[in-house]
């Protein structure tokens, strides 16, 4: 079963699922966001995807933070784009003795989801606030403004935006742009949007153009992600 809350960290999201019959497990749809996991004493970092991720391995409860698009790499301390389409061990990004420490105390919390946010939290008070530049990128795109707007909006030049997505975000700002309208389109269809509506209100060019996007950035049509 997964659960998920707003967390108390601005921005992100707490989860938590329970084992799961392999045969049930869903691949991760890209997002934009990357995520801080916790699995039976392992402290482990999701990276930002630009593909489906199917989670192998036996049926094991997780729980995650997942940070708003962008704030991630400033607390952890590493680029984005060297996370991309990963999952690696918090160990093998921070000192070894202190990520053990880290999880030696989540495991003998009350509630391991909670200290797994205190964490978050406690790592966000000591690098301080996001850059407020990385949240008007992600709104200049999810409204659909062009690459191009959305650098003259900052006052910075397309190629420089590029470099400072890849840090922040794990790809350029056109990627980005396609990721965050297939979860509009996501959030739009399965709210019962039909498909020729939510490919306009989405961004898209039309219903052809929605499927190609949908099948290249999740390897499923839609109908068969919405029948899940």
């Amino acid at each position: 079963m997964y659960e998920e809350r707003p967390s108390r960290l601005a921005g992100a999201v707490v989860w938590h699922r329970g084992p799961q019959d392999p045969a049930d497990v869903r691949p991760v749809l890209p997002d934009g966001c990357m995520d801080l996991l916790w699995s039976e004493g392992r402290l482990l970092v999701a990276g930002p995807d630009t593909r489906p991720y199917a989670p192998q391995g036996p049926a094991r409860s997780w729980a995650g933070v997942r940070f708003f698009p962008g704030t991630a790499p400033a607390l952890l301390g590493v680029p984005a784009h060297e996370l991309r389409d990963l999952r690696v061990e918090l160990a093998d990004l921070w000192p070894a003795a202190r990520v053990r420490r880290l999880s030696e105390r989540i495991a003998a919390a009350p509630d391991p989801v909670t200290a797994l946010e205190d964490l978050a939290l406690d790592r966000a008070a000591r690098t301080g606030a996001p850059d407020p530049a990385l949240r008007y990128v992600v709104e200049c795109l999810e409204a659909g403004r062009t690459v191009a707007a959305t650098a003259a909006g900052l006052g910075i030049g397309e190629r420089r935006l590029h470099r400072r997505c890849l840090t922040a975000f794990g790809y350029g700002p056109k990627t980005l742009a396609r990721v965050l309208r297939l979860q509009r389109a996501l959030a739009l269809a399965r709210s019962g949007v039909p498909y020729a509506e939510t490919a306009a209100r989405a961004g898209y060019a039309d219903q052809p153009h929605l499927a190609r996007d949908v099948r290249e950035l999740t390897g499923e049509t839609l109908g068969g992600l919405l029948a899940r």
